[in-house]
């Protein structure tokens, strides 16, 4: 909720920066940046002094959020290090995301195997074929946040020089298409 929080946040402060200085204002402001652009304008008309005036506030927001994710995030640290879990080793798994993975699935053990577990987080394809056409189709099925936990996991592997990134590409050079390459990934995960 505080990454969303703080996603709106950016978009009001970006908006607004981008009304009182045209193209000035990046997409991926930081909150230095924002404080720096701001302390350049001076607006005369009394539109202009009010949006500086929201943009100031929306910035103040932007820290108070930022400050209260940096403390949350070193707390979910601790508790899931306290766990004994290996989770963080992983790259893209962190200490949300590895915390959302412990807290959803609890025990493990109640899951018969690999297979249930997948159906059971949303990452198992369901046959979608027709005729002599065999394909899969993503499950609608199953726990959202842990198929979007996977995801951002599978996402940040793509990204960088990974074990994940090169089981992608072996898929994608077997014929696969970028999401079935994807949905193979995140059920490796």
């Amino acid at each position: 909720e505080l990454s969303r929080a703080r996603i709106q946040c950016v978009n009001r402060v970006h908006r607004l920066l981008s009304e009182l200085v045209p193209g000035q204002g990046k997409k991926n402001i930081t909150t230095a940046q924002a404080k720096t652009i701001l302390a350049s304008v001076r607006p005369r008309d009394a539109a202009g002094k009010i949006r500086r005036r929201l943009a100031a506030e929306q910035i103040t927001e932007l820290v108070a959020i930022e400050k209260k994710t940096k403390a949350l995030t070193k707390e979910l640290k601790e508790m899931v290090l306290a766990t004994g879990s290996r989770l963080m080793e992983l790259p893209g798994v962190g200490p949300v995301v590895a915390a959302r993975t412990l807290a959803d699935t609890g025990d493990v053990a109640r899951f018969a195997d690999r297979n249930r577990y997948a159906s059971w987080t949303g990452i198992a394809p369901i046959e979608a074929s027709s005729g002599e056409v065999v394909r899969h189709r993503l499950s609608r099925a199953g726990n959202r946040r842990m198929n979007h936990v996977l995801h951002i996991a599978a996402i940040v592997q793509i990204r960088h020089d990974t074990e994940g990134r090169a089981y992608y590409q072996r898929k994608l050079a077997a014929g696969k298409t970028p999401m079935e390459a994807l949905r193979c990934l995140k059920r490796r995960l």
